[in-house]
């Protein structure tokens, strides 16, 4: 790990003026996946601001009906929030899916948000990765790569990696918001898909944050009624990262919404796609999924979609 400078701040305001004025400067609170691209040299952060102490760790109600997730807030906490079981059992369900226990009290919901692909060759510095080394090439896409854990769709012909959250699928079909504060002292929010960027020619941009701007809570809009689900398909039982997820919510009247993770570089949705759930499973895949571009290795996340999408449905 390389030497760096570090410092703790205690309003978000401050901190994205501080990490605006100083070049090469992250912000770190939990920690889980940072430290690890540091320790990688993957990151390599000459400033590390510390934001633990901005006192972003409150769920409240929000005038709309919804509520607002502090960005510290973590993801032991936000899964066991009674409101969060009740009324957005998709995004509780989502998260225990994810990461271990002990990982899950140190993670935070900007954090997650935030965290970066696990594609192999992102990890591996021996190996050209665009995102890694915008310009490097891409190893996932060479000869004989191993391209079965990645994307199927929304990549480019620069990147194929994964977006690696679970708690943002399921953001993603409650129509969540991303709060920020920028560096001039402007509050923006964004939906998901406006935040997570697709690689196209600079996969090296994963989301819409300007320079400084730091990420300070999630809003949820007010509950939506119907059944809630998330299933995770993935190698082991626990602790690894998806190959496909679904997150579902289904109203009685059989309309609804479906997210998927695992297959593209940001949560997946297609509205057009929604309007299908009535006529079941393939018809929304074919939707959902259509423009995939599978390689020969990770063409099975097409059908283990749409059997997983199937198998929620059944579950009535």
């Amino acid at each position: 790990m390389k030497a760096f400078s570090y410092e703790r701040v205690s309003d978000p305001a401050q901190a994205a003026v501080r990490a605006a004025e100083v070049p090469g400067a992250k912000f770190i609170a939990g920690g889980t996946n940072l430290l690890d691209l540091m320790k990688h040299e993957i990151e390599i952060p000459e400033h590390l601001i510390d934001v633990s102490g901005t006192g972003l760790d409150d769920i409240t109600p929000t005038d709309e009906g919804g509520l607002r997730i502090g960005a510290l807030v973590s993801n032991a906490a936000l899964s066991a929030d009674a409101r969060i079981r009740k009324d957005y059992a998709v995004l509780s369900r989502a998260l225990v899916s994810g990461a271990s226990g002990q990982l899950r009290n140190k993670a935070t919901t900007g954090g997650n948000l935030l965290q970066r692909t696990r594609c192999p060759y992102f990890y591996d510095t021996g190996m050209p990765c665009n995102k890694r080394s915008p310009g490097a090439g891409c190893a996932a896409l060479g000869d004989g790569a191993t391209s079965r854990q990645l994307g199927v769709i929304g990549t480019s012909e620069a990147c194929i990696a994964t977006h690696p959250s679970d708690m943002a699928v399921a953001l993603r079909v409650l129509d969540a918001e991303v709060e920020t504060v920028t560096s001039s002292g402007e509050t923006r929010r964004l939906t998901l898909d406006e935040f997570y960027q697709l690689p196209g020619d600079t996969p090296e941009i994963e989301n819409a944050l300007q320079a400084g701007e730091m990420v300070t809570a999630v809003r949820l809009p007010p509950p939506v009624e119907g059944r809630h689900a998330y299933y995770k398909v993935r190698d082991r039982a626990s602790y690894a990262f998806a190959l496909v997820s679904v997150a579902l919510i289904k109203a009685p009247d059989g309309t609804g919404r479906v997210a998927l993770g695992g297959v593209a570089p940001k949560p997946w949705r297609r509205a057009e796609a929604d309007a299908l759930l009535p006529q079941g499973a393939s018809a929304v895949m074919a939707r959902l999924l259509d423009g995939a571009r599978p390689t020969h290795e990770n063409a099975y996340k097409l059908t283990l979609a749409e059997r997983t999408l199937a198998a929620l449905l059944a579950q009535e």
